[in-house]
């Protein structure tokens, strides 16, 4: 019974430390991750902006907070993310290591574990950075004030359903109604009857801007539970490459220092448990590294998946396209990933970035989590 009762108290020992470490690295390089979106989406368009036209953006339309704008849904999403990521490592390992005395893991194993903990993380936290991009975008983005709409004149319901407070463009609206008023058979009131259909909310069947679809309940209404998914190849291949760069690399560092340690050790160790455990220090620097050096080598993808997720599709476009069997543009390396053609020149924006996010990230998660398992236990 006290046996029990420990091994439950470790456990939780480990999963709060693991839940805090992942928080507070996230608190701390979540400005950086806001700047990096904001740099690769170019707020909603495709002009690239910089870091200090960011910020000033983010600080003219948001306040000093603007930079936290989605901060919990991302600290959510890299909880059950990050967890997912290394849990799946841990029980992949176990496999391999299962029946070897030194409980060894080769690189090359390290790398496929990491690939597949990858796709386990892109499905868990793929709905959380999908409300956090678009809480970003709108932290840098004018948004009209309600009583500027309310000026307009009244808005058919469908479209208050959908999109509470968004007005039509009149300018575009009366375009179609130009255009189809040659029928000779026409609706008695046709700018109300086009008001009725969704493609429509914007006058000229564009769908509305990013920050007018932000919330989950808004995303769910216009877009369907699918969008939460959006971007989910090139998040999947993102994340994979991710996860197999970022163990593979521990692991060659972590038996680098190692092999190291055991340099001039007088009987030469037989095992790593002759060798001894290396710092906590240690460990946190390789993490650092390899996220870095894991960043650097799916960043394009990263892009890719963000930049989709900045795109508004309504629920009966994506049906339309299916009905009609449109066809995913690019080559095929390009479909597969997710990437759009159109971003190719686009995919090592922020790059810098999101390196310098990533590396101090794992150094901190890692580190805490040591520091707070030494602690506590």
């Amino acid at each position: 019974m006290m046996d029990e009762w420990l091994k439950n108290q470790i456990f939780a020992i480990h999963a709060l430390s693991g839940v805090g470490s992942v928080a507070l690295g996230t608190a701390l390089t979540y400005p950086l991750d806001t700047i990096k979106t904001l740099i690769q989406v170019g707020s909603g368009s495709n002009k690239q902006l910089t870091t200090a036209q960011v910020l000033k953006r983010v600080r003219y339309f948001s306040g000093n907070t603007g930079l936290y704008n989605g901060f919990l849904w991302l600290a959510v999403g890299r909880t059950f993310g990050v967890g997912a990521r290394f849990g799946t490592y841990e029980i992949l390992t176990a496999f391999y290591k299962d029946g070897r005395e030194d409980n060894y893991v080769y690189v090359s194993e390290a790398l496929l574990a990491g690939l597949v903990a990858g796709v386990a993380e892109a499905l868990i936290s793929s709905p959380f950075e999908l409300i956090k991009l678009r809480a970003q975008v709108t932290s840098a983005s004018r948004i009209p004030s309600s009583a500027s709409l309310t000026e307009k004149g009244a808005v058919a319901p469908v479209i208050q359903r959908l999109l509470r407070g968004y007005i039509p463009d009149v300018k575009a609206l009366n375009s179609s109604v130009g255009l189809l008023s040659t029928l000779t058979t026409k609706h008695p009131n046709m700018t109300s009857a086009l008001q009725e259909y969704p493609w429509m909310m914007t006058g000229s069947g564009r769908p509305p801007s990013v920050f007018s679809v932000r919330k989950p309940s808004e995303v769910i209404c216009l877009e369907g539970w699918g969008a939460l998914w959006r971007g989910l190849r090139s998040g999947v291949v993102r994340d994979s490459v991710f996860g197999g760069i970022f163990f593979s690399t521990w692991q060659s560092l972590h038996r680098a220092m190692l092999d190291w340690k055991a340099v001039g050790m007088d009987p030469e160790p037989r095992s790593d448990d002759e060798i001894g455990p290396l710092s906590p220090w240690a460990v946190s620097l390789a993490a650092g590294v390899s996220g870095s050096v894991a960043a650097a080598a799916s960043h394009c993808f990263d892009t890719a998946k963000s930049r989709s997720q900045c795109i508004v599709l309504p629920k009966f476009v994506s049906r339309e396209r299916k009905l009609l069997k449109w066809g995913r543009p690019g080559n095929r390396f390009e479909r597969l990933t997710g990437i759009h053609p159109a971003d190719r020149n686009l995919l090592f924006r922020g790059l810098g970035l999101r390196m310098a996010r990533s590396g101090i990230a794992s150094f901190i998660m890692v580190g805490s989590y040591f520091l707070t398992v030494d602690r506590l236990a």
